[in-house]
């Protein structure tokens, strides 16, 4: 497996990443230690969790992952595992995190609290990747970065890294880290997948020009290009099978995982891989790894028969052929997630 350095950090880490967003509601802990010590044999080496998982988000279980990612830890040798969790970004805008009754913010009291939380259930006194979950545009970054700085200092950070921020976002940090001496975000965590390219339109440059990593998440679009939801299905289970029997946000993210031109995009992939001897699954994966501004592709499962599509994925490298055949279908169906 391949390995790779996050942005500029001295941090290397394997080429792909378990995310670990469904350990304690979707797979119960015994189910989740066996995958990850699957992962863990097949040479992974880099895990990622958040303070506000598992998902669907819920008070009742908040916090449950980082209880079981921690327990599963103990079992291994602490510096051989790369350890990537986040806290949550602001609560008054587009998603109410369980956190803290639902009034989380990117300030002191919460970076501090939220770091605190996070090494006790993890039950370690560092984290490799320390990650704001989703930013606040109206939030000073001098606030947020300098109270992250102070974790670096301390001990209880080694590298930081953002989620779900825009190109803005992620330029004015860097600025504002270079003004203040502070310590920078070296990795960006966003969606990215063969159904969603908009990392490429510009935050790819970012990263390119800045020495930042992207560490994508969703790479098989949260299932989608797995097949499982063609011709209508609604697998039993299934995130998006649920989601769209929602309301709200879930219903809206469902409809945009999983619509008319993603379906359609996702029956073409599939094709290509069939033509070229490929399961869809590694491909995608492969697909999100062969691209320069990638450390590693986040992955994740929530049943261990989903593992042997994403090992495929370990050494798998695309020709030229078939990423020109993906590339037509992008083409002719343009940004299938919106």
């Amino acid at each position: 497996m391949e390995r790779r350095r996050l942005g500029k950090s001295a941090i290397v880490v394997s080429d792909i990443c378990m995310g670990t967003m469904t350990f304690g509601s979707q797979a119960d802990e015994a189910t989740s230690f066996r995958i990850l010590d699957q992962c863990f044999d097949e040479g992974i080496d880099f895990y990622d969790t958040a303070e506000g998982y598992p998902v669907p988000p819920d008070a009742k279980w908040v916090g449950r992952t980082e209880e079981i990612v921690g327990k599963w830890m103990k079992t291994k040798p602490r510096d051989a595992i790369i350890m990537a969790t986040k806290i949550s970004g602001p609560s008054h805008v587009w998603f109410r995190s369980p956190k803290r009754e639902g009034m989380t913010a990117l300030d002191r009291r919460n970076i501090i609290t939220g770091v605190e939380d996070s090494l006790k259930k993890l039950q370690t006194d560092y984290i490799d990747l320390y990650q704001t979950h989703w930013p606040d545009h109206e939030l000073p970054y001098e606030e947020t970065m300098e109270v992250l700085d102070e974790l670096v200092r301390a001990g209880k950070v080694r590298v930081l890294g953002c989620s779900n921020e825009t190109s803005w976002g992620l330029m004015k940090s860097l600025q504002v880290a270079k003004e203040l001496g502070t310590a920078r975000y070296h990795t960006i965590q966003n969606n990215f997948s063969l159904n969603n390219r908009r990392f490429e339109d510009e935050l790819a440059q970012v990263c390119r020009m800045e020495g930042v990593s992207l560490i994508p998440y969703s790479p098989i679009a949260g299932g989608v290009l797995s097949g499982k939801y063609n011709d209508g299905a609604r697998p039993d289970g299934a995130r998006f099978s649920k989601y769209l029997a929602m309301e709200g946000r879930q219903a809206a993210m469902g409809r945009r995982f999983v619509n008319e031109k993603s379906l359609a995009s996702t029956v073409r992939f599939q094709a290509i891989a069939q033509e070229a001897g490929i399961d869809p699954v590694a491909m995608a994966v492969a697909w999100s790894k062969q691209h320069d501004f990638v450390a590693s592709t986040i992955v994740g499962v929530s049943r261990e028969d989903q593992l042997p599509a994403i090992f495929a994925a370990k050494d798998l490298i695309l020709t030229p052929e078939v990423m020109k055949a993906i590339d037509k279908v992008s083409r002719e169906i343009m940004y299938p997630m919106g």
